[in-house]
């Protein structure tokens, strides 16, 4: 079905607010709720919180819209706040690792247990049909039962449910020039050889798949979004010999940005902390994350780190990374880099398994 329509039908059964995380399987839903009173969450209890104010408010029932990964972020909240307070909520989930369809590994645990998850925590739930008339029936059914009961209810979204259609946002954004593609590349040319890389989840990792040359020194964070950093502390923390780089993104960063907090507190002159900020959610649609308003190096420096360096461009960016990584202290750098699709990019052919075997003994050769 159309997005549009099956938004319209949202808002013919009042309900007309959004909030959420960013998800590939709802690119259209999320661009077509763009002008709608819809706010991006750093994360998905976030999202969760901000429908329930917005309920207290106006006493009317939010959405709250994510990708299936996301639960895990949501199920405090919605045990501890809309559950306690009997606030209802619409939970439209996109289904990534649905049993018998093609993924991403890091999506098919999760993807088995959805349905079980959403059970589990008392969150009614059912598919959402790829016809918009039954849908109607659908969403009818959802507004009485959360009305009556003052309990949540969910949709599980299946790929392919809404037609594919432009949901461009990169335009945006055509004043920076750098791809991610240069950044990563100028990195390991500066890299000493005793380094190695925890890269977040998402296009930056298959970057720097595609991009190194002894893969067996990345740790690839394929799922986990907005864990990188403190995996990387921990091993920079026991193999205090070694460099260790952080290679982070804004969304990634932004959904738990507490531990950087933690990292400050525990000050290891060996991590280099990179923030790639192109300012959006790329691989799920490059919908905008907050990150056009943050301050990153103010951020940063405020929580602890010691050196602070942020560039815009190749030439700057080979100027600091020197120092950058030379330096005795711990380091962040903010790359601020364009939003591009990554349609080129290639997938690791290893298993994630694997990745970690090849990873831990190369870790600990010498």
């Amino acid at each position: 079905m159309k997005a549009a329509d099956f938004i319209a039908l949202l808002k013919k059964f009042d309900f007309d607010s959004f909030y959420g995380v960013p998800d590939s399987l709802l690119k259209s839903f999320c661009k077509n709720i763009e002008n709608e009173k819809n706010i991006i969450a750093a994360n998905e209890g976030n999202a969760v919180a901000l429908g329930c104010g917005y309920y207290l408010a106006k006493g009317k029932i939010p959405v709250i819209y994510m990708q299936n990964s996301g639960l895990g972020n949501c199920i405090n909240p919605i045990l501890s706040l809309a559950d306690i307070y009997e606030i209802p909520l619409l939970f439209i989930v996109g289904w990534r690792g649905e049993p018998f369809v093609k993924d991403e590994p890091q999506h098919y645990k999760q993807g088995k247990l959805t349905r079980e998850i959403l059970n589990c925590i008392g969150v009614e739930n059912e598919i959402l049909s790829f016809d918009i008339k039954t849908a109607e029936s659908q969403i009818k059914l959802a507004k009485e039962y959360v009305e009556k009961t003052g309990k949540s209810y969910a949709f599980v979204v299946k790929k392919g449910t809404f037609e594919n259609e432009n949901t461009q946002f990169r335009e945006k954004f055509q004043d920076i020039k750098l791809t991610r593609k240069e950044a990563i590349e100028e990195i390991l040319k500066f890299a000493p050889e005793d380094s190695f890389f925890v890269s977040t989840t998402g296009y930056i990792s298959r970057e720097l798949y595609r991009s190194s040359k002894d893969s067996a020194r990345n740790f690839l964070t394929v799922g986990s979004m907005g864990h990188a950093s403190s995996i990387a502390l921990s091993v920079a923390l026991e193999k205090k010999d070694k460099t260790i780089f952080c290679l982070d993104g804004d969304g990634a960063l932004l959904m738990h940005l507490g531990a950087i907090g933690t990292i400050a507190q525990k000050s290891p002159n060996n991590l280099k902390h990179i923030l790639l900020n192109n300012f959006v959610h790329d691989s799920v649609g490059a919908q905008p994350t907050s990150s056009k308003v943050m301050n990153f190096p103010k951020i940063f420096e405020g929580a602890g780190y010691k050196k602070i360096y942020s560039v815009d461009t190749l030439i700057k960016l080979r100027e600091v990374l020197s120092d950058f990584i030379q330096n005795d202290e711990l380091s962040f750098l903010e790359i601020k880099i364009k939003p591009e699709d990554g349609v080129d990019l290639p997938r690791p052919v290893n298993t994630p398994s694997e990745n970690k075997i090849a990873f831990m003994e190369k870790l600990n050769e010498y």
